[in-house]
C-alpha cells in the first residue's frame, strides 16, 4: 500500500478539525446555520494555513444531505462523491495552469446549468491571482450576479495582485499565520495517533521553522521521521535533518563578535559548514537570535514573547548586559541585509564571513551605529590602558562627523550663545568630570540613553540633563522612577544628594542656542589652570 503524506492523511474533514482560524470558521458556521450563504468568497493568506481545506469543507457542507454544526456528515452519498473527486457539484480549478480567457469562458458557460444533484455548484479557484487581465474581465459579470445555485470561492496567497473590481464582489476572509503553540499541539496529537515518539523540543523547533504554515510543519515532520525511521525523533536529530544550528552555537558566535575575535568567528563558521548546516537557515536563525537579544534588553518579563527554554533565556539575559542597544541593532541590520543577498548567491560562505568581519570591525563602515560602535571600542581600549595613536583618533572623529551629517555651511547665520555661568558648583563639576565613568556604571537601558545626554545648569544651580526628543527623553520624563534612579546613581558618585532636572530639545542646535554646555565650560577652566 502506498504511503500518504501526513498533511494529506490528516487534512481536516470538518470545521472542528481546522486549527488556528477560529474567526473564519465561526463566521462560516453562522452563515450556514442562518442560511445567509454568499455567492462569492475570497480566502487570502500565507501558504499552508487552510484556505483550500476550508473551501472544500464549506463546499461539502452546503451540499450535504445531513449537515451538522461542525460541517458535513461525511457519510451521505454526496459527501463521499465530493471526497473522492467524482462529484460534478464541486469544481476545483488551478488558476496557475488554467489562467487564460478561454478557461474562464468555459466556467461561465457551465454556470448556466443547474446541479444534477445537491443544492449548489461550488467553483474553487486556487491561486486566483495568476489569472490574466482578460480572464479576470471575463469572470467579472458572472462573479457579480451568478445564478442562485452557484458559489465561487477564490483562494490566493497574493491578494494585492487582484483587481479591485474582483475584490469588491467578494466576501474577504484573511487566514492568519498559525501560532507555534497551535502547530506544536496539532503535531503532538498526530504523533500520538501515529504512535511515533518525538521530543517536544523537536516539535517546537519544527513549528517555529514552518513560519505559521501547518502544512509546511507536517511536511518537515514527515521528512524528519523518514530520516529516523523506527527511532525517537530528538531535537538534535531534527537539527541534523533540517541543516539548522543549535542556539548554543549562536551564543558562542555572539561572544566572539563582542570580543572582536575575527579568527574565532571564522573558525566557528568553519565548524558549522563542516557539519553540513544550511547557511541560509543559519543567517535567518542568527538574525532571530539577535532579535530576541534586543527584546530582552528592551524589557523584562518577555518569556511569552521569546520562545526558548529557561536556561537559554537566562544566558540571553546575561548576553544582553554585555552589549548596547545600538550595537545589537547594527548587528541585526548587517545580517538582515545579508539574508536578502545570500539566498541566490553562489559564494554563500564568503558573504557570511564578510558579514562577521563587519560585526567585529565597525571601522569598515561609516554609518552612525558603526561609528558609535567604534567610539565604544576606543572607550574600552582607554579603560584597559591601551594608548590610541593620534591618527586613529583623528580617523574616528572624521567618521563621526560624516555619520552625524555635521558640516560647516558657508554663509550660516551666527546666533548669540547663552551666557556662561559665573561659577559651577563643585559637586556638579565633579559629576561632569566623571560623566563617562558614571554612564559606564549605569544599568541597561539607562546606560544607552545617558550616552546621548548633554549636561547644563538649571535654576538654583541644579544639574540639568538635556535629551533630544525621542526614546531617551521619554524614558526619564514619563517615568519618575527612572529619574530618581539617576539621582541615586549621581549621589553615589558625588557623595552628596543631587537633584536633577530633565529637559527636552528638538535637536542639538536648540541645545546650543538655549543651554550652557557644562563639559565645554569645565574644559575651559582646566585649560586656564594649566596655563
Amino acid at each position: 500500500m502506498s504511503y500518504t503524506a501526513l498533511y494529506r492523511k490528516f487534512r481536516p474533514d470538518t470545521f472542528a478539525d481546522v486549527k488556528g482560524q477560529d474567526h473564519i470558521v465561526t463566521t462560516l458556521k453562522n452563515q450556514l446555520k442562518a442560511g445567509r450563504i454568499g455567492h462569492a468568497y475570497l480566502f487570502t493568506g500565507t501558504r499552508g494555513t487552510g484556505k483550500t481545506t476550508v473551501a472544500k469543507i464549506f463546499a461539502k457542507t452546503v451540499n450535504c444531505e445531513h449537515p451538522t454544526e461542525e460541517g458535513p456528515c461525511g457519510e451521505c452519498r454526496i459527501c463521499k462523491a465530493i471526497a473522492s473527486g467524482a462529484s460534478m457539484n464541486v469544481i476545483e480549478i488551478d488558476a496557475a495552469s488554467n489562467n487564460g480567457v478561454d478557461n474562464i469562458r468555459e466556467i461561465v458557460e457551465e454556470v448556466s446549468y443547474s446541479p444534477a444533484e445537491g443544492k449548489y455548484k461550488v467553483y474553487i479557484i486556487d491561486e486566483v491571482h495568476m489569472l490574466s487581465i482578460g480572464a479576470f474581465n471575463a469572470l467579472l459579470k458572472t462573479l457579480e450576479e451568478p445564478p442562485s445555485y452557484v458559489i465561487f470561492i477564490l483562494a490566493t496567497t497574493e491578494v494585492h495582485k487582484l483587481p479591485i473590481t474582483i475584490l469588491s464582489r467578494c466576501q474577504r476572509y484573511d487566514f492568519k499565520r498559525i501560532s507555534i503553540d497551535t502547530i506544536t499541539d496539532r503535531m503532538k496529537e498526530l504523533m500520538d495517533t501515529e504512535q511515533v515518539k518525538v521530543e517536544d523540543k523537536a516539535l517546537r523547533y519544527i513549528a517555529k521553522t514552518a513560519d505559521g504554515s501547518l502544512r509546511d510543519a507536517l511536511s518537515l515532520l514527515d521528512q524528519c521521521i523518514a530520516f529516523n525511521l523506527g527511532e525517537e525523533l530528538t531535537y538534535n536529530k531534527t537539527l541534523d535533518v533540517l541543516g539548522a544550528v543549535d542556539t548554543q552555537v549562536f551564543s558562542r558566535l555572539l561572544r566572539c563578535v563582542l570580543d572582536r575575535n575575527v579568527i574565532g568567528c571564522v573558525e566557528l563558521l568553519e565548524e558549522i559548514v563542516m557539519q553540513g548546516r544550511e547557511l541560509v537557515q543559519f543567517v535567518t536563525d542568527f538574525t532571530w537570535y539577535l532579535r530576541n537579544l534586543m527584546l530582552v534588553q528592551s524589557s523584562e518579563n518577555l518569556e511569552d514573547v521569546i520562545d526558548m527554554s529557561t536556561d537559554n533565556l537566562a544566558r540571553l539575559k546575561e548576553e544582553a548586559s554585555m552589549a548596547d542597544m545600538d550595537q545589537i541593532i547594527r548587528y541585526i541590520r548587517i545580517f538582515s541585509e545579508l539574508s536578502g543577498q545570500i539566498r541566490y548567491a553562489s559564494q554563500k560562505r564568503i558573504l557570511v564571513e564578510i558579514a562577521l568581519i563587519k560585526l567585529c570591525r565597525p571601522d569598515m563602515e561609516t554609518s552612525q551605529d558603526a561609528v558609535l560602535d567604534r567610539i565604544r571600542q576606543v572607550e574600552q581600549k582607554v579603560e584597559n590602558g591601551v594608548v590610541m595613536s593620534p591618527e586613529s583618533m583623528q580617523g574616528m572623529m572624521a567618521a563621526g562627523m560624516t555619520a552625524s551629517g555635521m558640516s560647516s555651511a558657508s554663509g550660516a547665520v551666527s546666533r548669540p550663545k547663552p551666557q556662561l555661568p559665573k561659577a559651577v558648583p563643585e559637586d556638579v563639576k565633579a559629576i561632569v568630570t566623571k560623566w563617562p565613568s558614571i554612564v559606564g556604571n549605569a544599568d541597561q537601558p539607562m546606560k544607552t540613553y545617558l550616552k546621548s545626554a548633554r549636561l547644563s545648569l538649571g535654576g538654583d544651580n541644579r544639574l540639568m540633563v538635556v535629551f533630544e526628543d525621542g526614546g531617551a527623553s521619554d524614558y526619564f520624563t514619563k517615568h519618575d522612577y527612572n529619574r530618581e534612579q539617576l539621582e541615586l546613581l549621581l549621589s553615589d558618585f558625588s557623595g552628596k544628594e543631587i537633584e536633577v532636572g530633565i529637559q527636552t530639545v528638538r535637536d542639538s542646535r536648540e541645545f546650543e542656542e538655549g543651554y550652557v554646555d557644562l563639559s565645554k565650560v569645565i574644559n575651559m577652566e582646566i585649560e586656564e589652570e594649566d596655563e
